[in-house]
């Protein structure tokens, strides 16, 4: 069965705690099927959503990978893959041209032009800018103009927002994926990923915040009238609150990872008193009793803090009397009892929790409803767009974007893999 005849895709989350293939397919309904998922535990070769071990994220590549592919019977070559971390950044810049016939109309090559200006921005050395995503534009200082061509005007003025990361991270994400045997048919951020899993069209025109709780980081994405407005990468996630409880309750990792999937709540006050859950001792040393209050209190405490530095983003943003939507929380994170009622205290905004089922049809649906795969499903659903927009298997990075932008794109992110790796077909 080949992928391109059969518009199937494999979607695959390089995460802090897992590496995860998820194969789908769109039906005859638009809708989605899946076919098949395979999912490994990282074991050290993420941190932080950062590739910092090759070798063994390219086992869990190739053991998740040959899970997925047995399950859906599907021969995989291609893969849509992720990208986070927080050396992921972004800004707001504003440029703009003067047009030399005032009478003529404002075609598509002036806004090209705009844009091709803000990839010529300084950045931090290392970094690249990956995404350049308009926000609105003005003619002749008349503001508020979502699609400006077609109009007579002189001076054409864009906000856009500008998205940077370390090319060095998605050139090891790439090493890691060929290396498995691979091709990469598209890098996308991880947030934008899951907002196409978990988001309502009608949450994206109203104005929603989704906060993604992964394994080492807490990506954030806010959106207003269907365009991203701002972005973040928090450098907190599941994994620190784990180490918080292996530390405030003197217990092995092992036992404060089940501690928290098991017992967790993100609400103190929620709990009882007088809830004791025991942990087996160390080489027949006494079990130890922990109060599961406790445990809450330690949990909160972390999730307060990730919390305040979400709404210090929507504060940032200059969106927070603009999200009727609220927030949406996703992640291995969100499955922590009361932590959307947690969030609606901290910030004052609705919350819910986001899965990754509106979209989903039929096959494995009950096995990735979970929030955890948010982003793998997420990363199918825009490779089946794509392959609706597009015949070829391209390389689609951003979002809304002509396909001619987007290739000139895909030219100049492999210009930049191919100065240090091994990659020679992105086609």
């Amino acid at each position: 069965m080949e992928e391109s005849k059969e518009k199937i895709v494999v979607g695959l989350d390089i995460g802090t705690t897992k590496v995860c293939a998820i194969v789908g397919r769109a039906n005859e309904y638009g809708k989605v099927d899946i076919l098949g998922m395979g999912k490994v535990a990282a074991h050290g070769g993420v941190t932080r959503g950062v590739v910092s071990n090759i070798d063994k994220t390219v086992a869990a590549i190739h053991q998740a990978i040959k899970d997925a592919s047995e399950k859906s019977s599907v021969e995989i070559k291609r893969v849509h893959v992720g990208i986070a971390g927080a050396h992921i950044n972004s800004l707001q810049h504003r440029g703009m041209i003067i047009r030399n016939d005032g009478e003529s109309e404002i075609v598509a090559d002036d806004l090209k032009k705009l844009e091709n200006d803000m990839f010529k921005l300084a950045v931090k050395p290392g970094d690249r800018i990956i995404h350049v995503l308009p926000q609105d534009y003005s003619v002749d200082d008349e503001p508020g103009i979502v699609d400006p061509v077609g109009m007579a005007g002189v001076k054409v003025e864009g906000n856009f927002h500008i998205i940077t990361g370390q090319i060095t991270a998605a050139k090891n994400i790439y090493k890691c994926v060929e290396k498995s045997g691979l091709k990469v048919s598209d890098l996308a951020l991880e947030p934008l990923a899951s907002a196409e899993s978990v988001l309502s069209p009608e949450e994206l025109e109203a104005g929603v915040v989704l906060v993604d709780i992964g394994g080492g980081t807490t990506d954030v994405a806010i959106f207003h009238e269907n365009i991203i407005r701002h972005t973040a990468v928090i450098p907190y996630g599941g994994n620190i609150i784990t180490e918080d409880i292996k530390e405030g309750c003197n217990v092995m990792k092992a036992h404060a990872e089940l501690l928290k999937v098991k017992f967790g709540s993100a609400l103190a006050n929620e709990l009882s008193e007088n809830e004791i859950v025991s942990i087996p001792g160390i080489r027949g040393r006494e079990p130890k009793e922990i109060a599961i209050k406790n445990l809450a209190r330690i949990i909160q405490a972390r999730i307060e803090e990730i919390l305040e530095l979400v709404y210090y983003e929507i504060k940032a943003s200059n969106m927070e009397k603009k999200l009727a939507g609220g927030i949406v929380i996703t992640g291995g994170g969100s499955q922590l009892k009361h932590i959307a009622q947690l969030a609606e205290f901290v910030t004052g905004l609705d919350a819910r929790i986001g899965f990754p089922t509106e979209h989903l049809s039929k096959g494995m649906v009950e096995e990735v409803k979970s929030p955890i795969y948010a982003t793998g499903v997420g990363l199918v659903l825009r490779g089946l767009e794509d392959a609706r927009n597009n015949s070829s298997e391209g390389f689609n990075i951003d979002i809304g974007q002509s396909e001619k932008s987007k290739r000139a794109l895909f030219d100049r992110i492999k210009d930049w893999l191919k100065d240090e790796a091994d990659v020679t077909d992105f086609k």
